[in-house]
């Protein structure tokens, strides 16, 4: 199963594409969509554009998504919130389905810590996808992202998370 995680931004999208083979996870492709300075609309369609072309080089099977959270400035919120609804429009274009994760969630999932600082998301990414660098920071919360759903989530593993509870940053029932 091929999975498309995306890291949302109005400035940077990350982007990260692995193959789930049984337990095992291989590394596809992954980077960053850049959206231009000026209006609004035109960077939400560089968004749009962007993932659009990375499903059509990849032909991911499933999507996963970090949902936004809010942040102390409501203007940047709505912004990211923006970015978010272009790259779901973008992905449910293609008809694909798409799940999505809290960043505690992906955290919990990747390093096993649902408050661990972005160096080990990145970390344990490399790790985990058997890189020979680090990926920029954007691609590896997106390649997160899509391992979170590949190791249960909404996608192979079929873990319900409906009924639990977030304790400490760790799921418990």
């Amino acid at each position: 199963m091929r999975i498309l995680g995306i890291d949302p931004g109005l400035r940077v999208t990350g982007f990260g594409i692995i193959e789930a083979v049984g337990q095992r996870l291989e590394y596809v492709a992954s980077g960053c969509i850049r959206s231009p300075e000026g209006a609004l609309a035109a960077r939400l369609k560089s968004i749009v554009d962007g993932l659009g072309e990375v499903i059509g080089a990849y032909a991911p099977e499933q999507t996963a998504i970090e949902q936004v959270f809010v942040n102390v400035n409501p203007k940047s919120t709505l912004l990211l919130g923006q970015a978010r609804g272009a790259a779901i429009c973008a992905v449910i274009l293609k008809d694909l389905p798409v799940a999505e994760y809290t960043a505690l969630q992906v955290k919990q999932a990747v390093v096993g810590n649902g408050h661990a600082h972005k160096e080990q998301v990145q970390d344990m990414v490399k790790r985990l996808l058997h890189l020979d660098g680090d990926p920029q920071a954007d691609a590896a919360d997106a390649l997160a992202c899509a391992i979170c759903h590949a190791h249960g989530g909404q996608g192979l593993g079929q873990l319900a998370t409906a009924g639990f509870r977030v304790k400490r940053g760790r799921l418990i029932g």
